[in-house]
């Protein structure tokens, strides 16, 4: 029995002296769906056929003053 201790120690020895493999792997793909996420989150904020909604709630594309206002600060 001492054998398969002493080969247990040796395997864990070697595998520590290894790095940090999966996890460097496990927080880059979490990273990059997370980033991915984040773009579509953000973005979906600046898509261009939102007008159909705001002309049913009677938002500011339903205005008929050619929407000057709507760029003030440009």
């Amino acid at each position: 029995m001492p054998d398969t201790a002493d080969a247990a120690a040796a395997l864990l020895a070697e595998a520590a002296a290894q790095g940090p493999g999966n996890t460097i792997r496990i927080v880059l793909i979490v990273s990059l769906v997370g980033g991915a996420l984040l773009a579509w989150f953000l973005l979906r904020g600046y898509r261009a056929d939102d007008t159909d909604a705001a002309d049913e709630a009677g938002g500011p594309a339903s205005r008929t003053d050619g929407g000057t206002d709507r760029d003030a600060n440009a």
